[in-house]
């Protein structure tokens, strides 16, 4: 099996994962600044073809506009040298401490302009880079005390400068998207637009919805006990998967942004599954770049961080080819069908069937055979057998 990743992998990775310096709530940092060219090098010789940033992560917020120049320069340079993109972008509006109450949702109204106009601001960058998607992740748009807030007007709020922006976008022609990442919680205690169905309803009320999707990471829904797989195919369903942030995560606990895998390995299977061969009755697959949020291990140097960078990509690729195995594995295509699998796909209803029509069928209910449904087995087993089977290497 060829695990070497390539540009047609469509692997990404935030300039804020590899250059995490590791510091956290307990200590300061393990490991030195990573020059930005040197991340776009480095991940472009390991096969990866994209890289994103927050608009801190690429200028420092205290720069001046000649210092903001320079550092545009150079990395527009490393990146026509290097052939790689920026797919995404996003803003740190929850880093200062102007934004400890959130930026689009802050009781203050004039941090709510600001955190506006720093979103305009990168925007302009980002769509001079060629960046597609903008993400927004408000892990500061929330609380913490319950009558701080009143949730019915910060939704109000927070969809005004969804608007906003993406008219913005409009008027100004950029050919981009928005995509709205869900957390439950950290770093507020409880953060507005918890998960995906949470994000998919709040997209509903926008006025420019049809350009908002949302961009679910892994360990966000793990964090919340939820099923990542399930989470993006509901995305899918909707027509709104536009980005994914890929890590590991062991069950509800902080955001842990291990390596892609390292957690729920049998989920990493199911999720890769879904991306790349759709739904086992049929349906759309992602075509997006698989991006890499996770976070190099505090103990690792240098040699450590690009060792994790590259275990994501290859751990993704072994899946991949898993996933084809299983799927092409006549045994399990048998499995399926006995699973009944495919019969979902097929309407309840009849072709032009009415619910009269439906009431008059007496074989629905008065003489459904409610004893053999009662009684069946679906085969699921045997199907998570042959998953397990083909994960492990031993079929």
């Amino acid at each position: 099996m060829d695990r070497t990743p390539t540009r047609d992998d469509k692997f990404s990775f935030g300039l804020w994962t590899v250059g995490w310096q590791a510091r956290d709530l307990f200590g300061e940092a393990t490991r030195p600044a990573l020059a930005t060219v040197e991340a776009v090098n480095r991940l472009a010789e390991m096969g990866a073809y994209g890289i994103t940033f927050h608009d801190d992560d690429l200028i420092p917020p205290d720069s001046s506009a000649q210092e903001r120049d320079r550092i545009i320069q150079e990395f527009r340079d490393a990146l026509n040298e290097t052939g790689m993109v920026v797919p995404m972008v996003t803003t740190n509006l929850f880093h200062d401490p102007v934004f400890k109450d959130g930026g689009f949702t802050s009781n203050d109204r004039s941090v709510r302009r600001y955190a506006i106009r720093k979103v305009m601001r990168n925007i302009d960058l980002a769509a001079e880079l060629g960046a597609q998607t903008y993400v927004f992740w408000g892990g500061r748009e929330g609380s913490e005390v319950d009558f701080a807030k009143d949730i019915r007007a910060a939704l109000d709020r927070y969809r005004e400068a969804m608007d906003t922006l993406a008219g913005y976008v409009i008027d100004r022609g950029y050919p981009m998207r928005f995509a709205i990442e869900p957390k439950p919680n950290e770093p507020r205690g409880d953060i507005l637009l918890p998960s995906i169905g949470h994000a998919l309803a709040f997209i509903a009320e926008l006025e420019h919805g049809d350009m908002v999707g949302i961009n679910p990471e892994t360990g966000h829904e793990q964090m919340a006990s939820l099923n990542y797989t399930h989470g993006i195919a509901q995305a899918l369903w909707s027509g709104k998967l536009f980005h994914i942030d890929l890590n590991g995560q062991k069950g509800p606990r902080y955001d842990q942004d291990f390596v892609f895998g390292y957690g729920d390995l049998l989920q990493a299977f199911s999720t890769v599954d879904l991306l790349e061969n759709g739904a086992p009755g049929g349906g759309p697959t992602y075509d997006g770049p698989r991006h890499f949020d996770y976070k190099p291990l505090r103990t690792e140097n240098m040699d450590g961080v690009w060792e994790s960078a590259r275990a994501n990509m290859e751990l993704y690729l072994s899946l991949r080819e898993k996933a084809r195995a299983f799927r092409a594995d006549q045994e399990v295509q048998e499995a399926l069908q006995a699973a009944r699998v495919p019969e979902l796909a097929q309407s309840t209803l009849g072709e032009g069937e009415t619910y009269d029509e439906l009431r008059q069928d007496r074989s629905a209910f008065e003489e459904f055979d409610i004893d053999r449904a009662r009684t069946q087995g679906y085969g699921f087993a045997r199907l998570q057998r042959l998953a397990i089977e083909h994960l492990l290497g031993t079929r």
